[in-house]
């Protein structure tokens, strides 16, 4: 599958250069898009009435969390929201995420890591109405990779030549409407006025920037994933990463 991959923003063009799918999603993408030593102590503090999966946080990082914060294991993911490979590892991973977290022995948090053009958009909107409905609308994005990613293969010329000259912000709106974004989150709580006021919003995108340009030295794949503050682990299958969260405790 093919994608464009530069999007105008200035500080952050040459970042994007280095990143990409990992090597087994972009080989994976050719098909159709429809074949898509252990910690014991107990977890610290208590649950919100809904529990640990429930609550949810943004982080000084840009990142949201679900969870404990006192959580003996900590996994963090750097995923792209049109990235087939993080789709698939969501799919497989999400339950069981969800399960490790309930107990308070594990928190999760997903850090928004754009790698193609349209990822601008669906972050500015996925992370639009904050953590109230963060998680919900990046799973459900990622199970519409499906009739998301066909359109970009299909994309016409004209269209990118259209966005010669756009502010990033008019590019996101661009994108949005192409890929019916906007509508896909206001049918899961995002006011159409409240939406469009987060694709206008230059401050997001410039934070957007400053957190690509951070991490871009050492992300160069999404997913990628961090256990405990450790190495950065890219492009992992969901049983390796379950494993090595067993092996800490979770």
């Amino acid at each position: 599958m093919r994608f464009p991959v530069r999007f105008a923003l200035p500080a952050i063009a040459a970042a994007l250069l280095l990143a990409g799918c990992h090597k087994k999603t972009d080989d994976a993408a050719t098909a159709p898009a429809a074949n898509m030593a252990a910690a014991t102590s107990a977890p610290a503090g208590a649950a919100s009435a809904g529990g640990w999966t429930e609550q949810v946080v943004q982080t000084p990082d840009g990142g949201y969390r679900m969870g404990n914060a006192d959580a003996p294991v900590k996994l963090v993911e750097y995923g792209s929201r049109t990235c087939p490979h993080c789709g698939e590892f969501a799919k497989e991973s999400m339950p069981e995420i969800k399960q490790m977290v309930a107990t308070g022995k594990l928190s999760y948090e997903f850090r928004d890591f754009p790698i193609h053009a349209p990822d601008l958009a669906a972050i500015l909107l996925g992370q639009c109405n904050g953590p109230a409905t963060f998680f919900p609308i990046l799973e459900a994005m990622f199970a519409d990779q499906v009739n998301t990613l066909p359109k970009l293969e299909t994309l016409p010329p004209s269209f990118q030549q259209s966005m010669q000259g756009k502010t990033p912000n008019e590019q996101a709106v661009m994108w949005a409407n192409l890929l019916g974004y906007s509508s896909f989150v206001a049918q899961r709580g995002v006011p159409t006025a409240k939406a469009q006021a987060c694709l206008a919003d230059p401050k997001a995108v410039d934070a957007i920037s400053a957190r690509l340009q951070k991490e871009s030295g050492r992300i160069e794949a999404t997913p990628s994933f961090i256990i405990n503050g450790g190495d950065v682990l890219s492009g992992l299958p969901w049983s390796d990463v379950k494993a090595k969260l067993a092996a800490a405790g979770a």
